[in-house]
C-alpha cells in the first residue's frame, strides 16, 4: 500500500543521510535474529517472524534486555511444541536505546523488511512515538510495558500486555487510604509521559478517596541525580506516604537514599518501574533505606499460583536469575500473538488485529489471566511488592494483591 512504501522509503532516505554523515554503527538501532537466521527475512511459507523494540543498551538495558530473554524463552517453548499454526516462530529484536527517534528507526527498519507484528517498546515515551505509524501501516503493536494511557485507544492496531497507569496510579492513592494516611506528598517528573501520567491518576484517585496532597515537588527531567529539596519539602510538610514515580536507575541510587538522608523516613511507594532497583543500589549504601518502600507491580515472581511458577523455573534454568516483571511481560506478548493467530488461521496483520480486539478472548498469561478492553488493555488485578533489608542485599516480598479497586 502507498503507505508501506512511503514509510520504506523514509528509513531508506535516513539510513542514506546518516552514512552519508559518517555514522557508525554503535549509534544506529541493533538487531538480531533468536533462531540465528538471515534477520532480514520476513515472515515466509514455513516460518513466522516477529519484531521487538525494546532498550538493549543504555540506562534501561535491564529492562529491555529481561524483556528479550522472555520473549526468547516463549519463543523456544512454542517452538518446541510445534510453532504456530504449524510454523517456526524467530525473532528479530531491535535497540531503540531508550530514545523514541531511534524507536521510530527501528520500527520503520522493521517493516520494511516486512515485519507485520511488533513486540514493543517498554516506556511510554518511546512507545507513544510508533503508535500512529503502527496504525498507519497496519501493523500490529502490542507493547509490554507501556502504560501511559494513550498508548491505546479503541478500534486499532496497538495493544498491550500491561495494566494502565490509570489503575497503577490509583492503587497507590487506594493504598494510602487504607492504610489511615489522609496527608501524603508526590515527588515526580513534569516532562515525562510516565511519570507525569501516573502523577495525574494518583492525583484524581486522592481526590476520589478524600486524600490531600499536602506536599508536590517535580523534576525537570528523568535524569536528575539530586532529589534532596524535593525529599526536604516532603519533611518539612510533616507527610508521611510519599509516591514518587521514577524508574529504577534513578530510585537505587539517588531517590530512596537521598529521601532518607533529607530526614524523611515514611512510607515511599512507586510502581512497575522500581522492578530492578536491586541492581542499582551504590556499593557502600546502607540497605536499610531501602525498608519501607513499596511498588506496584504486574506479578510475583516467588508466586505459587497459575502460570508464574513454571515461568520462573523456566526462566532460572535458562537464564540462571530470578525475572523480573519486564521478562514476564515480553513473555506474555509472544504468547498473545500466538493466540490471536491460532484464532484468526493467519499471521496476517489486519486478522491478528481482529483476533485481538475481541474482548471476549481469555488470555491465561503469567501476568494473570485477563481479556482485553475495547482500547486493546487488559482487565486484570496488579500486586503491591515491599523493598526490604535482607543481610548483604535487598530482598522484596509481596504485601498485597489488588483485583480491583474500592469505589470510595
Amino acid at each position: 500500500m502507498k503507505k508501506k512504501v512511503l514509510s520504506v522509503l523514509l528509513a531508506g532516505i535516513m539510513a542514506f543521510a546518516m552514512a552519508a554523515c559518517g555514522s557508525s554503527g554503535s549509534g544506529s538501532s541493533a538487531s538480531s535474529d533468536s533462531s540465528g537466521s538471515d534477520s532480514s527475512s520476513s515472515s515466509s511459507g514455513d516460518t513466522i517472524v516477529i519484531g521487538s523494540i525494546t532498550p538493549n543498551t543504555g540506562g534501561f538495558a535491564t529492562a529491555g534486555l529481561a524483556c528479550v530473554n522472555g520473549m526468547d524463552l516463549a519463543v523456544e517453548e512454542i517452538n518446541a511444541a510445534g510453532g504456530i499454526n504449524g510454523k517456526q516462530v524467530e525473532m528479530k529484536h531491535m535497540d531503540d536505546q531508550m530514545d523514541s527517534t531511534e524507536c521510530l528507526n527501528a520500527f520503520n527498519s522493521l517493516v520494511a523488511d516486512g515485519v507485520s507484528c511488533i513486540v514493543g517498546s517498554l516506556a511510554s515515551s518511546n512507545t507513544s512515538a510508533i503508535t500512529d505509524a503502527a496504525n498507519e501501516e497496519e501493523t500490529v503493536l502490542i507493547t509490554p510495558a507501556s502504560t501511559a494511557d494513550s498508548i491505546t485507544t479503541e478500534d486499532d492496531y496497538v495493544f498491550r500486555a500491561c495494566y494502565a497507569d490509570s489503575f497503577q496510579g490509583a492503587i497507590a492513592a487506594a493504598y494510602a487510604k487504607q492504610q489511615g494516611y489522609t496527608d501524603v506528598g508526590v515527588v515526580y517528573c513534569a516532562a515525562d509521559t510516565y511519570s507525569k501520567g501516573l502523577y495525574d491518576s494518583f492525583k484524581t484517585a486522592c481526590e476520589k478517596y478524600g486524600i490531600n496532597i499536602a506536599a508536590e515537588e517535580s523534576v525537570a527531567t528523568m535524569d536528575v541525580q539530586d532529589y534532596t529539596n524535593q525529599f526536604t519539602s516532603m519533611v518539612n510538610a510533616g507527610v508521611e506516604f510519599v509516591y514518587a514515580p521514577f524508574y529504577y536507575d534513578s530510585v537505587g541510587p539517588y531517590v530512596i537514599p537521598q529521601a532518607r538522608a533529607a530526614g524523611y523516613t515514611g512510607i515511599i511507594m512507586g510502581e512497575d518501574g522500581y522492578d530492578g532497583t536491586q541492581g542499582y543500589v551504590a556499593e557502600g549504601t546502607d540497605l536499610s533505606v531501602y525498608n519501607n518502600v513499596l511498588w506496584t507491580n504486574h506479578f510475583d515472581p516467588s508466586g505459587t499460583e497459575g502460570k508464574v511458577p513454571a515461568f520462573t523455573k523456566a526462566y532460572q534454568d535458562k537464564f540462571g536469575e530470578d525475572p523480573i516483571s519486564y521478562a514476564a511481560l515480553g513473555y506474555d506478548c509472544i504468547y498473545m500473538l500466538k493466540q490471536a493467530m491460532e484464532k484468526a488461521g493467519s499471521e496476517e496483520a489486519s486478522a491478528v488485529r481482529d483476533a485481538l480486539a475481541d474482548t471476549s478472548e481469555v488470555y491465561d498469561c503469567v501476568t494473570g489471566k485477563f481479556s482485553l478492553d475495547e482500547t486493546g488493555t487488559p482487565v486484570k488485578g496488579a500486586v503491591i511488592i515491599e523493598f526490604y533489608a535482607d543481610g548483604d542485599k535487598i530482598s522484596t516480598k509481596l504485601k498485597d494483591t489488588v483485583d480491583e479497586l474500592p469505589d470510595s
